[in-house]
């Protein structure tokens, strides 16, 4: 082959390459729509996958959750700016802006000092949702904590402490040099920056101590939003109802973290489910002829977890799977890119079983794994390395054959006795689909998950 025709077909490839290049006009999305799992690590989706199988009387272990039949995978590094491993507020932080940052700390870059206000106010980073929002773009938060907990105040929150979630909680020397509450920062910040749809629980850090609130200021900031023009509920019943046309809403769904699903169907309380906020949000930011970002957090898989509620961690996990279903099914792949990650990972282990052994059971036991382990007792399927089911100290671990390993409210075992099981920094995955989601491959970082979500909508690089 001639130079010249080597030449004409290395320029032909690099001009397809360039073609196919994160922020190409062919590769741009409308929407965003990202789905945080709080706590959503690799071994949880494989126990969720299996035990959403096994309650549909399938297959657990060839089971697949909704989003794990999307196109594009990777693995996903999750360190903070501070530690190996992350907690909400840096993890989603990271996510959000594209900028590492201190574990407890929201919204600004490494340059912070923890619970230092001043340092915050010169360290803030903008978020996806601000940037979005400057772009003309509709923007909202759904979780099933409480809305201002770490991740979903990770969209709106620019704060040395993921504590501060209501004036009450700021200390006296944070409240002298001007700082501001994470639900004032929500409700009260600029009003070209607002979200259009807020949806979770949360509720006390809105409202005054008179009220059954945490707020010293006397305010109620739903009272506020309500005379600002936008619609505001706090029941399941009211969601549903929300006219048609509406474009500002605000739901606070409990005084802090919302209900797990289990319990809210056992108490059959008026309260919307993960699937039905999202719903409601995305019918809501869809009326935006410039599309939309969306945030949907599963929150409470990251609550079980520390209290080692295998069963409730599993379950929720099931719960955002629907969510993104529907999501999946209420807008145009062609125009709508959707992510599935976690900010971090627990240390929950599957230690074995049969295939057709109930996840929440005892091994069976086989040739290579026994069914008893050396002190004579059956080993579980799943267990936590750290966490409040471990034996206390001097005593050793029960004999689980004769407790019910399935019951929602049962501690999985765990080795090391904590109150609450801790992180761990294992790297987690991302799942992606629609336009631009090919960024999502490989081995990434959480702020890379910012990139492509922001090049995807075409928002600048700050």
């Amino acid at each position: 082959m001639s130079g010249c025709r080597r030449a004409s077909r290395a320029l032909a490839l690099v001009i397809a390459i360039g073609a196919a290049t994160p922020g190409h006009a062919a590769e741009r999305a409308r929407n965003v729509i990202l789905f945080i799992g709080d706590g959503m690590g690799v071994s949880t989706l494989t126990a969720a996958r299996i035990f959403d199988g096994q309650r549909r009387g399938v297959d657990g272990a060839s089971n697949r959750l909704s989003f794990e039949a999307f196109p594009d995978l990777a693995l996903v590094r999750t360190y903070s700016a501070d530690s190996l491993v992350t907690e909400s507020a840096a993890g989603a932080s990271a996510i959000l802006t594209g900028r590492r940052t201190l574990n407890g700390a929201l919204g600004v870059t490494d340059k912070v000092v923890r619970d230092d206000c001043a340092s915050a106010k010169l360290a803030t980073a903008p978020t996806l949702a601000e940037l979005a929002k400057q772009a003309g773009k509709a923007t909202g938060v759904v979780s099933t904590a409480a809305i201002t907990d770490a991740t979903p105040a990770s969209l709106y929150a620019h704060t040395a402490s993921r504590q501060w979630q209501a004036d009450a909680d700021l200390p006296p020397a944070a409240a002298a040099a001007g700082c501001v509450d994470i639900a004032r920062q929500m409700l009260d910040g600029p009003k070209p920056l607002q979200l259009d749809v807020m949806l979770g629980g949360g509720l006390s850090a809105f409202t005054s101590a008179d009220d059954a609130g945490r707020r010293l200021d006397g305010r109620d900031l739903t009272a506020e939003w309500r005379k600002s023009g936008g619609a505001y509920v706090e029941t399941a019943s009211a969601l549903s109802a929300v006219p048609k046309g509406t474009t500002r809403l605000l739901g606070l769904f409990a005084p802090g973290n919302m209900m797990r699903e289990t319990t809210r169907k056992l108490s059959e309380a008026d309260a919307p489910r993960l699937v039905e906020m999202t719903v409601k949000a995305i019918e809501i930011l869809s009326q935006d002829k410039d599309g939309f970002f969306l945030m949907v957090e599963g929150g409470l898989i990251d609550k079980a977890h520390h209290q080692g509620l295998a069963h409730e961690a599993l379950n929720e996990t099931i719960e955002l799977s629907q969510a993104v279903a529907a999501a999946v099914a209420m807008t145009d792949p062609a125009e709508t890119l959707i992510i599935v990650t976690a900010d971090h990972s627990h240390g929950l282990t599957i230690n074995g079983g049969a295939r057709r052994t109930a996840i929440l059971g005892l091994a069976p036991g086989t040739d290579d794994d026994p069914a008893l382990a050396v002190d004579g007792k059956p080993v579980p399927i799943l267990m936590y390395s750290t966490g409040p089911g471990a034996p206390s100290p001097g005593e050793f671990r029960p004999d689980l054959s004769r407790i019910d390993t399935a019951d929602p409210d049962q501690r999985g075992l765990a080795t090391i006795p904590l109150a609450s099981a801790a992180h761990t920094g294992e790297d987690i995955a991302a799942y992606a689909q629609g336009p631009g989601a090919q960024r999502i491959r490989g081995l990434i970082d959480h702020p890379a998950v910012f990139q492509a979500m922001r090049e995807a909508l075409g928002l600048p690089d700050r």
